[in-house]
């Protein structure tokens, strides 16, 4: 560090004699090619202001500029167009200066590219090491456009991490870090930061993101908040954050590209600002700008991912990509569809585009692909008009492929024909094997129980919607609910059904809440009615819904179970009053098991106010459900 303070005073020094006014106080400027005109003591220049004597001895020298011009070795570094042409300028008789052998350097850079194996020829090269020597010698006058250029030029050849004239090039530009405007800062960013972390400079890395989130608000253009928030947004969350802030005050002048990478960052770092995704909707809604097929799949993907619901953006996503049905390949139809099914955003027509196209293509269509348009059909409970060739096609693909796939995906794609109630008895062996289901048996992993979850509903659809099905089922043992089944936290639906039911039945041995069924399925409350509609004590009767079943009583004669469930919003399809395809399964298997059921959507109980009303409605609906039971 001393050494280096000591060089840098020398050369300040060194300029400042060259300067000092021996024949005349003022040197000779010579200005950028092009523009070299000599400057005169007219009104607007300096010298005019002078006072007598100085004045004549500046009319005498009439130009004045500190900077060099552009000179011969400059404009060989330029046109170079093979390593070998930029290394033989140091054996030429050329005097490389200043900024020369840098610019040698980074043009080195960019010739070797894409050509790894040079790159290492290079490092070999004596001359080389020379130009590298020559720069570091140089160090100190290269200017801030030129030094963080070569220092993104050095990573990208391949400098040894420990090398002296690599830490050389960086000590100066943590040295120069509050000299540097931003957009040198961001350029740095941008293009080094991943061979930062890569070659161990993590302390300049902290310095340069600590400066760039200082410094924010020098950002002035959308190009580079956008490209920031690509390339370091994820490397500081601080930074991220500012950046959202400046992306807020520019969003007005953003097009669909910036738009759409904005969002694309985003969804990859999994950030829901919802402030900006609103101000994105509203420009994407209100611009009447042209979005071209790979932007309105980044926009699905990106409004998916990150599970935000706007309703006329997705109208418009949905409206702009019909037409482009037909061009798009099999990957992007599935892609589309799986994101539009993670938004529950059902649009029928364009799902049966989606549904032609597969059609237009089965021979070339690959399983992977039709399996998750699958998952996605059966997510929002889609069975389309063409469902017979459709799902003809789904079986013969799946033919001898089905046990093939991972088993997660094999039980995920017999659930969904399970809920779009398209299973064959093949298919249903094929996961209920004890050899296959076993692997899933009391594994406490998030992803293996909600996979064994299923396994029990494709268990009770096998049991309750299949008749001529003769096995294999799951063990007994294994219809045992968890205690995990019970530990989601209530909602404020799920307490205000409870204390209402609480005070219509008056005894405790009248209902039973949250009750986890043999099915896969969790009750909200289940009463037993006899034939005047009266309430029974439900412990005494057998119910063979439970496992262990409990009770040893057999129901009377005309008895009705009624079961209560409650819709909360996420149950539904967006702006519908439609069931995700899993809830629609849960109802037909608990009316195949011989319920009757009591609906609770959250959309009626917002509108009873009163403790009356609320009773009142839910005696409403348990007379319901007993008449259309009895007008069958």
């Amino acid at each position: 560090m001393a050494a280096r303070l000591v060089r840098r005073c020398t050369c300040l020094l060194r300029e400042a004699t060259r300067l000092a006014p021996a024949v005349s106080p003022v040197s000779q400027l010579r200005l950028p090619q092009g523009t070299q005109k000599p400057l005169t003591s007219s009104a607007t220049s300096p010298s005019s202001r002078l006072p007598g004597p100085l004045s004549e001895l500046v009319e005498k020298e009439q130009v004045f500029t500190p900077y060099p011009g552009r000179q011969e070795v400059e404009q060989l570094i330029e046109k170079a167009t093979q390593p070998e042409e930029l290394l033989e300028l140091l054996g030429s008789g050329h005097c490389l200066q200043q900024n020369h052998a840098a610019l040698a350097l980074i043009q080195l850079s960019r010739l070797l590219s894409e050509k790894p194996k040079d790159k290492a020829t290079l490092i070999q090269d004596a001359r080389f090491w020379q130009l590298l020597h020559l720069v570091n010698s140089q160090i100190t006058v290269i200017w801030h456009g030129t030094l963080v250029k070569l220092l993104r030029s050095l990573y990208a050849l391949g400098l040894p991490a420990t090398s002296k004239e690599l830490r050389s090039v960086e000590q100066e530009v943590r040295w120069r870090m509050r000299r540097l405007k931003y957009k040198h800062l961001a350029f740095l960013a941008e293009s080094s930061a991943t061979y930062m972390q890569e070659q161990g400079s993590r302390e300049l890395l902290a310095e340069l993101l600590v400066h760039l989130e200082r410094r924010w608000a020098e950002i002035e253009d959308k190009r580079t908040v956008v490209a920031m928030m690509m390339k370091t947004g994820h490397l500081s969350e601080s930074l991220m954050n500012r950046l959202e802030d400046k992306c807020l005050e520019l969003v007005e002048q953003f097009g669909p590209e910036e738009l759409r990478k904005v969002l694309v960052t985003l969804a990859a770092q999994n950030r829901r600002s919802v402030p900006l995704l609103r101000a994105i909707s509203y420009h994407l809604v209100q611009k009447p700008f042209p979005l071209t097929k790979s932007i309105l799949l980044d926009l699905a993907y990106a409004y998916g991912k990150l599970s935000f619901h706007q309703t006329q953006v997705f109208q418009r996503l949905a409206a702009d990509l019909l037409p482009h049905t037909p061009s798009m390949t099999s990957s992007e139809v599935a892609r589309c569809t799986k994101s539009f099914a993670f938004l529950k955003w059902l649009n029928l027509p364009l799902f049966e585009a989606f549904v032609q196209h597969v059609l237009d293509r089965a021979q070339s269509i690959t399983l992977p692909h039709l399996c998750n348009m699958l998952l996605a059909f059966a997510r929002v409970n889609f069975r389309p008009e063409r469902e017979d060739p459709f799902f003809s096609l789904v079986h013969e693909k799946l033919g001898s492929e089905l046990v093939g796939l991972e088993p997660a995906l094999q039980v995920d794609v017999v659930w969904a024909l399970c809920v779009l109630q398209q299973v064959r008895e093949a298919e249903l062996q094929a996961v209920l094997r004890p050899e296959f289901h076993a692997q899933f048996l009391g594994d406490k992993s998030p992803k293996d129980q909600s996979t064994f979850q299923k396994l029990l509903h494709i268990n009770a659809t096998a049991q309750l919607e299949h008749p001529e099905y003769t096995g294999p089922l799951l063990p007994t043992s294994a219809l045992v609910p968890s205690p995990s089944a019970l530990e989601q936290k209530m909602t404020p639906l799920q307490k205000e059904l409870q204390e209402t039911l609480k005070g219509l039945l008056g005894s405790a041995d009248k209902g039973s809440f949250m009750v986890a069924t043999q099915y896969g399925w969790v009750l909200d409350a289940e009463v037993l009615l006899d034939t005047e509609s009266q309430l029974l004590p439900l412990r005494d009767f057998v119910a063979p819904h439970l496992a262990p079943s409990s009770g040893s009583r057999p129901l009377p004669p005309g008895a009705k179970r009624l079961a209560f469930l409650r819709w909360e919003f996420p149950n539904f399809n967006s702006r519908s009053k439609d069931l995700l395809g899993r809830f629609v399964l849960a109802r037909r298997h608990l009316l195949a098991a011989g319920f009757l059921l009591v609906d609770v959507p959250y959309y009626e109980w917002m509108e009873l106010k009163s403790e009356w009303q609320k009773s009142a409605y839910l005696k409403d609906k348990m007379r319901k459900a007993v008449a259309e039971e009895l007008a069958k």
